[in-house]
């Protein structure tokens, strides 16, 4: 990169999660990198540097003005956005960094933008701007768990494994507010464009024509005949899908191309698992979700914490089982802190990775996984 006057901007500074991601980065890297909050409202974004006592500087930027954009990424290596929903406000921001070269992380949870986005590749490619979606609670315990897991199999029994279950075994934390709108946003854009709907319900949506094996629905509770125990359907499964699914084609098929993967929620077992799957799955996540821009109070984030089990099999057998385990509410502290990490691993890590639109496994793998380790974000292990 060229001399730019910062290494970052956080485009997004004045939304709940926005602030989350200043307040980190103030409190831990105010000395190592050069930064500023970015945002359409001066008065709010001053606000914001009172509240948290941060001395950044602060750039302003209207998602709809190229102006502004341009301006902006004039003066920066990397821009952190949580300006969602993305497929209203993110559409100019991605293309002019893809066209000026400058690098990107976002917690988009969208697919149907995300493979609209895909268009900008060869703009990327020839421009090296490095282009990574989903930092977040959607997808990183998941996309990084598979890589880790994969990995482990390699070492343990000389190949990958085809296939994986993740059990969604805790999950204490609100769904943001943005989830919510990101969720309104892509039904409203269903009425108007049916099509969507197929990429809505491809597992292979964002693998640029690669399709493979069948994969399970993950839609309905069922009795799981290898862990002997009801599931239930997860609300975050087809992002996360989507994006391991995406990360074995760019990582050139080390899963296979067989590969299967299913995210579910464990119920118990009997006729109670059953009533309580039934009662998973009729339960909407987001009906207590927060509005855009409010979330909950520091004490329920600290209070909460996830874990995702990864059951590897092979001929129907478990062979492998590993633990992704964050401390923080998933949606808000941990998320905040998984972007951050994502953009200092893109920004001081990953000085060998050509431009491209990606996502975190094959951008990042083990120097995300050591960062998320070392800072207490998530904690990865083999449980056999």
């Amino acid at each position: 990169m060229s001399s730019k006057d910062f290494d970052l901007i956080v485009f997004g500074a004045t939304s709940f999660t926005g602030k989350l991601v200043v307040e980190y980065l103030d409190n831990n890297y105010k000395d190592t990198i050069s930064w500023a909050l970015a945002g359409r409202n001066k008065e709010k974004l001053e606000a914001v540097k009172e509240q948290l006592s941060c001395d950044a500087p602060i750039l302003i930027i209207d998602s709809e003005s190229q102006n502004d954009i341009q301006n902006a990424l004039s003066k920066t290596k990397l821009v952190i956005t949580t300006v969602g929903p993305y497929q209203l406000y993110g559409n100019l921001l991605i293309e002019m960094c893809a066209k000026l070269g400058v690098d990107y992380v976002d917690l988009c949870g969208e697919p149907g933008w995300m493979h609209e986005m895909q268009k900008f590749i060869p703009e990327t490619k020839k421009s090296g701007s490095r282009i990574v979606h989903s930092c977040g609670y959607d997808s990183i315990p998941s996309d990084l768990g598979v890589f880790y897991m994969q990995n482990l199999a390699q070492e343990k029994f000389g190949e990958s494994l085809k296939e994986i279950k993740c059990r969604v075994v805790s999950l204490k934390g609100e769904f943001s507010g943005g989830t919510l709108a990101s969720l309104k946003a892509t039904m409203s854009k269903l009425k108007t464009n049916p099509d969507l709907f197929q990429v809505l319900i491809n597992p292979f949506a964002l693998c640029e024509g690669f399709k493979g094996a069948d994969q399970p629905h993950g839609n309905k509770p069922y009795f799981d005949e290898i862990t002997k125990e009801w599931v239930a359907p997860f609300f975050m499964a087809p992002i996360n899908t989507k994006n391991v699914h995406r990360s074995n084609l760019m990582l050139n098929f080390p899963y296979g191309e067989e590969f299967i993967y299913e995210e579910m929620i464990p119920a118990g077992k009997g006729d109670e698992g059953e009533k309580v799957a039934k009662a998973i799955a009729s339960h909407n996540p987001l009906g207590n979700a927060p509005k855009p821009g409010e979330g909950p109070s520091k004490e329920v984030r600290d209070a909460g914490y996830y874990e995702m089990l990864f059951l590897g099999l092979k001929d129907n057998e478990i062979k492998l089982k590993v633990s992704v385990k964050g401390q923080g509410d998933p949606g808000y502290s941990s998320t905040s802190k998984m972007i951050t990490e994502s953009a200092l691993c893109l920004l001081n890590d990953c000085s060998n990775l050509e431009g491209g639109i990606y996502t975190t496994a094959p951008a990042f793998g083990f120097k995300l996984i050591k960062r998320l380790e070392q800072n207490n974000v998530m904690h990865f292990s083999c449980v056999n």
